[in-house]
């Protein structure tokens, strides 16, 4: 009898044990309740996307956005300010007006390219040629003269603006073949028209500037419908525009048939010379252990042929969001959680890499930055990026989340240590614990991934929500969590190009003077 008692004993314990341990966190339940029931997503969305717009180093829109996010934080309770890390040539972006005014008139869809210099307001009226074809360099050195007065077409003109997944579902196999063997022959042949010249490229605008032409016209097509790539130009005193590839095409037809087409075109802009650039840092201060971190981390600047939505607006949004819930649920954590917007991050990793440099003794003391720079879509992979142990503080943490989020992720551990491609990186390289909290395309790479098209309806609210509450939690549990992370790194291997050992990648410094020389 006595046994029986104490058997049902131990199993009441072991049942209440059982129960205990499957109860939620509560704070997790705090978190994912502020998250849903009082999103600020779109309210933020709406005040950066669409009221300041994009974000391009060295613009005033870049420079508005910091104080804007400085002021947000204030509101919110939350200690925040601009760090200047460095200087960029300035540049405001003005009017781009593009119409054919002969052999008909059109008004054509495209936009001067990022530090392209002005036209006057005025504008410029010429007729557009293609880059002179030439046997070899000698040859086009002959033949540079016929481009002065005129406006360039430098770039390949793309035989079909369907995309190849378009082709696929609709055409028939030996069309499909056909076209992309016609394609890549037209591919070819321009590849080595511009090989002929003897410049890259990227040299060639300026050396078209040089001789006498008027400006420079563009096609980035990046693949989908209506989509191009938008970068920067490479002219120092003439504009350069990119034609959507409908209209591109068309001035390229008209002037492969000797049709002569003319073009108008205002491209205004300012050059606001040498302005400083900065980061904005927020930080909540620990209780226990206010020098050991956590960190928030996402780009701030954009491209800026869209606003900059999916890349990294969403990013941008998802650690305000998760700051803004952690200060209000969690406002004594146990370590300083800091978010890190950095700036010119499309121009190398710029602003994290100035923040490491300048900031050795928070990088010495990291508990974990979580970065978000991937687009819209909602988490689905964390690797250990070549940490050892990693599995064991990331796989604790990650237990906290709600199966709705972490069960769509697969990760990866101990994986390879990233050497580029987002801020991470830069933390990475200098030995903390840093891990990119990567997610599903919703054709990133080439519907919005630096295009005119990445603008706030691309949007997935539900995905970028869901970002925000893994953000969260896992700050809250990283700084909870009684152990400092290892920073263990794993043996990489050898390297199947090179036949040597790999090595883990170095800490570098930042372009602090960018754009002025």
């Amino acid at each position: 009898m006595k046994t029986k008692l104490q058997l049902a004993f131990v199993s009441m314990v072991l049942a209440a044990t059982t129960s205990f341990a499957q109860q939620p966190d509560p704070m997790v339940q705090e978190i994912v309740t502020e998250a849903t029931e009082n999103s600020q997503l779109k309210k933020l969305g709406h005040e950066l996307l669409d009221v300041i717009g994009p974000r391009l180093v060295g613009s005033p829109q870049m420079e508005q956005a910091h104080d804007w996010a400085v002021k947000t934080y204030a509101d919110w309770g939350i200690a925040a300010e601009n760090q200047q890390w460095g200087t960029w040539k300035g540049w405001e972006r003005g009017i781009t007006h593009i119409d054919l005014v002969a052999p008909r008139l059109r008004t054509l869809e495209g936009r001067q390219l990022a530090w392209s210099p002005s036209t006057s307001k005025k504008g410029v009226t010429a007729e557009a040629i293609i880059l002179p074809e030439a046997k070899d360099s000698a040859d086009f050195q002959s033949k540079l003269n016929q481009v002065k007065g005129k406006f360039v077409l430098l770039s390949f003109n793309e035989p079909t603006g369907r995309p190849d997944y378009n082709w696929e579902e609709w055409a028939t196999e030996q069309s499909f073949e056909k076209m992309k063997k016609e394609r890549s022959e037209a591919e070819n042949d321009w590849r080595a028209r511009i090989k002929a010249t003897g410049y890259s490229s990227r040299e060639l605008p300026e050396i078209l500037e040089k001789a006498g032409a008027e400006g420079i016209i563009t096609l980035n097509w990046s693949s989908g419908f209506g989509v191009n790539k938008v970068f920067s130009a490479y002219t120092r005193d003439i504009p350069t525009v990119d034609l959507s590839l409908e209209d591109y095409g068309l001035v390229f037809r008209m002037a492969e048939n000797g049709d002569k087409p003319e073009l108008h075109i205002v491209a205004t802009s300012k050059d606001l010379g040498e302005v400083p650039t900065f980061n904005t840092i927020a930080s909540i201060e620990g209780s226990e252990k206010p020098e050991e971190y956590i960190v928030l981390s996402a780009h701030f600047d954009s491209w800026d042929g869209g606003t900059g939505a999916t890349d990294n607006g969403t990013g941008t949004l998802v650690i305000m969001e998760a700051m803004r819930i952690l200060k209000k649920v969690y406002p004594n954590p146990k370590r300083t959680i800091i978010a890190g917007h950095w700036g010119s991050e499309e121009q190398g990793l710029n602003g994290s890499r100035a923040f490491v440099k300048d900031h050795p003794e928070i990088v010495e003391n990291i508990q974990a930055v979580f970065n978000q720079d991937n687009g819209t879509g909602r988490v689905v992979n964390l690797s250990g990026n070549g940490l050892v142990d990693a599995y064991d503080y990331l796989g604790d943490w990650l237990s906290a989340v709600p199966d709705s989020i972490s069960n769509q992720i697969e990760t990866n551990f101990p994986g390879m240590p990233g050497r580029g491609g987002s801020d991470y990186a830069s933390f990475l390289a200098a030995g903390a614990p840093a891990f990119n909290l990567s997610s599903l395309s919703w054709s990133y790479w080439n519907y919005t991934w630096h295009t005119n098209r990445d603008t706030y309806d691309k949007i997935v609210w539900d995905d970028v929500q869901s970002n925000a509450i893994l953000a969260a939690i896992l700050a809250y549990k990283a700084s909870e969590d009684a152990d400092k992370t290892s920073r263990k790194q794993r043996v990489l291997p050898i390297n199947q190009r090179t036949g040597e050992q790999s090595t883990w990648p170095e800490p570098r410094d930042a372009t602090r003077r960018g754009g002025l020389d």
